[in-house]
């Protein structure tokens, strides 16, 4: 009951104000993950998925996929992430 009498007084916490809080939260990795994507070689990497989506986007029948345009790309991507990250661990 005396919970409930504070509850009554201060009131709840508004969802709002949690949201808020929520979206000013900067995740490192992802921030990490868009400076590694300005890279020379991930922008490389991402020139040869985005024209392979392009290719393969243009056609109305194809076997080919952008799978191993995609794995270079997050490879590249990861590789550079890893590195920073464990350098700056050290």
């Amino acid at each position: 009951m005396v919970f409930e009498e504070k509850m009554i007084m201060n009131g709840e916490p508004d969802d709002e104000e949690e949201e808020e809080e929520e979206e000013d939260m900067v995740d490192p990795l992802e921030t990490m993950r868009q400076k590694c994507e300005e890279a020379e070689h991930c922008v490389h990497t991402r020139e040869q998925l985005e024209q392979c989506e392009t290719r393969v986007g243009s056609r109305s029948a194809t076997q080919e996929d952008c799978t191993e345009e995609l794995f270079d790309f997050l490879h590249a991507r990861d590789h550079c992430v890893a590195h920073k990250l464990f350098h700056s661990v050290k």
